[in-house]
């Protein structure tokens, strides 16, 4: 009879291990799509094999080995019987070299058939930087990193983001096939590029966390998979690159970002507004993490970037015992500083925000109008519903419930939607 746990065991092995095996293939065959396919392929035979044969003792080795079966298997395919061949069939024995299994003779201690130690983290580093390389679209990073680096499924990426399984497939496929295309090399970019190149990585990971966090549409106001998927790549990535202060940063904003998570949604699933959430159920080790990660980023003495200054704006909230106790002018001060380091509309908005908590609703509402003025946000639900909010507090409640319709109509996520829908319904009773 076939263990059931056989294919929880690979599921979790396969999470835990996927982008060093993934990795370990790329820099071994030197071809990036190809080692994705292998890996993929050795999972797919550890889900018939483990669940009928019991888990292997060294289960990832095992999987790294089939692997690098497949990988002779398709050279020899190419009519490709090189160098490459004849080092990726080295010390695989009779035995390992057909059935995937320990080298003849072996003692299956994983040394000799895992991956070189001294490699590992270059390898997973590597990985990162080639799933979110500047030629790949910003979709197609982020589910490519999904894929390699998080070791989810398509279907898992598919549900987190709404959207068909056949369209995560085509953004891997046509991901791959650019990078092919363009000649991106498997390795780690020389240092100095290595700045320049590791914005986009921070940015997928800032994407991921983002709508994990805050999601676009659907009817949960969190998808806690992507969002923890996202800090764990951030935690991999903060001890990969240790001195770079905005990993650091962006490690940061995720840890006090996310200790709020257990107070943002209510019983009944709905949103919870940072003035009504119960500050005792946030997460404290989280924000001591965070804390810390901040620390670290400001120690660098390049002063804070664009994730570090947001994350100091997190701390702001994270460290206050209230809404009314926060240090609103300092967060005043904080956007300020990210507007003058990275100009956005959002980032304003957000600013016109902090105005109305530490100087009143009609600084914030000038700013707000500005905003309109330029066509900012148009299609966001964000700019209605701050604006809507600043007229309630200046009593305009006819102008009010106009802008509070609008952002409901741009609303796509049914639970935010539901907290404007009240809005507007308080307003009305306010009214009569």
């Amino acid at each position: 009879m076939a263990d059931p746990t056989g294919r929880d065991a690979v599921a979790a092995v396969w999470r835990i291990e996927s982008a060093r095996i993934t990795g370990a293939l790329a820099r071994w065959t030197g071809d990036f799509a190809l080692a994705e396919d292998l890996a993929q392929e050795a999972l797919a035979e550890a889900l018939v094999t483990w669940p009928r044969d019991g888990v292997p003792r060294h289960p990832a080795g095992w999987l790294l080995t089939v692997g690098r079966r497949r990988a002779i298997d398709a050279f020899r395919r190419r009519r490709a019987l090189d160098e490459r061949y004849a080092a990726l069939a080295h010390q695989l024995g009779e035995g390992g070299a057909a059935t995937g299994g320990d080298p003849a003779g072996g003692h299956a201690t994983g040394g000799d058939v895992l991956w070189d130690p001294d490699r590992v983290d270059d390898d997973v580093l590597a990985l990162m930087f080639v799933s979110c390389h500047p030629v790949l679209s910003r979709e197609a990073g982020v589910a490519l990193t999904l894929r390699v680096v998080g070791g989810l499924t398509s279907d898992e990426i598919a549900r987190a983001f709404l959207v068909p399984t056949a369209t995560v497939q085509a953004r891997i496929t046509r991901a791959k096939k650019t990078l092919q295309a363009s000649g991106v090399p498997f390795a780690v970019p020389p240092a100095e590029e290595r700045r320049e190149r590791l914005g986009p990585v921070l940015n997928v990971l800032y994407l991921i966390f983002t709508e994990g966090s805050s999601a676009s549409a659907g009817g949960a106001v969190l998808r806690l998979d992507l969002a923890s998927e996202a800090q764990r790549l951030a935690r991999v990535l903060s001890r990969l690159i240790p001195g770079e202060p905005e990993v650091n940063g962006l490690l940061a904003l995720l840890e006090l970002t996310a200790a709020r998570f257990p107070a943002r949604v209510g019983p009944d699933g709905d949103p919870v507004l940072l003035e009504r959430q119960d500050r005792r159920r946030w997460d404290r080790s989280a924000i001591r993490r965070g804390r810390a990660a901040l620390s670290r980023a400001a120690r660098s003495g390049r002063g804070l970037g664009f994730y570090g200054l947001q994350a100091a704006i997190a701390e702001c909230h994270a460290v206050a015992p209230s809404v009314e106790a926060t240090d609103w002018d300092r967060i005043v001060l904080l956007y300020e500083a990210l507007g003058s380091l990275a100009p956005s509309p959002v980032v304003d908005l957000n600013r016109a925000v902090a105005l109305s908590m530490a100087r009143g609703p009609t600084e914030a509402l000038a700013v707000v109008d500005g905003l309109v003025a330029e066509g900012s946000l148009a299609h966001s639900r964000l700019l209605p519903a701050v604006r809507g909010e600043l007229l309630t507090r200046l009593g305009r409640l006819a102008e009010a419930r106009g802008e509070l319709e609008r952002a409901a109509a741009l609303c796509g996520n049914e639970r935010e939607r539901a907290v404007l829908e009240r809005k507007l319904a308080d307003l009305d009773e306010g009214a009569g």
